[in-house]
């Protein structure tokens, strides 16, 4: 039985999109800190990520996330905060209408003008109105802004639905790989849902979620929330790399902490893992501030160092190349390199850096 659905476990493997991320907004009175919290766990055929620094005339200043190996074009934000305390990222929603081929995957290019221009969840929404149409997107936009504000925006080419954290009388939101407004039964990331909403649903009913709850509680487990366990708790040697929130597709995860009534847009935080979540630690960057780390290495090289490290500890959790060998987890390689990520990471919590 156990072989029988290790094949069937691999042959889904091999047919899902690498885009699959997982995501929520949590509102200031669903948290410790009275914060409000933005957070995207990143799946992408992109390698890697950088942070940037975007300053350009006319514009709000922004920090965003960026494809690593690109040139230095900054077109393309897959998540961000700027110097009006709004910030945005994005899950795609395959259960949405499909784009034109032509025009598609143009998500990252609507985030970017979104840092660029918007100060307010209500000014994404009027950017959306005057873009021109189709937009080629098929994605849930998630945002907040400085006055507490939160939203989802489950939006296709020409039409969206807004879901407003106002409206959710737990203060939280997540989204997968499907949208609520999309064709039900399809999509991706229904387990993923369910992953996330079990990990976090004590410190949902308490208000007490966190950047590390996501970070540390989240990005770093490999609970099944159909299996119904930790499967990294069964001891056994190897695991199979499937519906889990951690992917051998996942090269992010970050929370942005939003702000307090009153206070500066320099308050916020980034709290950035680059590289496959499990293995690499959390760095805090600001907007006036990005660590070494997660900046490009050089003008020419757009690797940000963290990203080369985590590829080291990569490389040694999916040992196998050949066959089907890549969508093994060598748990043994595994569980201690979480344990050491999670040791840093508490230790930048606690310092606030």
């Amino acid at each position: 039985m156990r072989i029988f659905l290790t094949i069937i476990l691999l042959t889904l493997s091999a047919a899902l999109p690498a885009s699959a991320c997982s995501s929520l907004i949590a509102a200031a009175s669903a948290t410790v800190n009275g914060r409000p919290l933005l957070w995207k766990h990143r799946d992408t055929g992109a390698s890697d990520n950088y942070l940037y620094r975007i300053d350009k005339p006319g514009c709000i200043g922004y920090v965003a996330l960026y494809n690593g190996g690109d040139s230095l074009n900054l077109d393309e934000a897959w998540m961000g905060m700027n110097d009006a305390g709004f910030a945005i990222m994005n899950t795609v929603a395959y259960n949405l209408p499909a784009n034109d081929p032509a025009w598609a995957d143009r998500e990252g290019f609507v985030m970017n003008r979104a840092l660029a221009e918007c100060r307010t969840v209500d000014d994404f929404e009027a950017l959306l109105e005057r873009l021109p149409k189709p937009l080629g997107v098929r994605t849930n936009f998630g945002c907040i802004d400085a006055n507490g504000n939160g939203a989802y925006f489950e939006t296709d080419d020409y039409r969206w639905t807004r879901f407003d954290l106002a409206d959710e009388p737990t203060g939280v939101l997540i989204r997968t790989n499907y949208s609520l407004s999309g064709t039900p039964g399809e999509g991706m990331g229904y387990i993923r849902y369910g992953n996330v909403s079990a990990l976090l649903a004590e410190a949902i009913e308490t208000h007490s979620l966190t950047p590390a709850s996501m970070t540390e509680g989240v990005s770093r487990s490999f609970y099944h929330s159909l299996i119904g366990h930790d499967v990294l708790a069964t001891g056994d040697p190897y695991i199979v790399d499937q519906d889990f929130v951690p992917r051998r597709s996942s090269t992010a995860s970050i929370v942005v902490e939003g702000l307090r009534p009153g206070e500066s847009p320099e308050a916020m935080r980034m709290w950035t893992v680059l590289g496959y979540p499990p293995v690499s630690p959390v760095v805090c960057a600001s907007l006036t501030d990005i660590p070494a780390e997660l900046l490009p290495a050089s003008d020419t090289d757009c690797h940000a160092p963290a990203n080369k490290t985590a590829l080291r500890h990569f490389r040694a959790v999916f040992p196998i190349e050949r066959g089907n060998g890549r969508h093994y987890i060598k748990a043994t390689v595994l569980q201690p390199l979480i344990e050491e990520a999670r040791a840093a990471s508490l230790e930048a919590y606690s310092t606030g850096r």
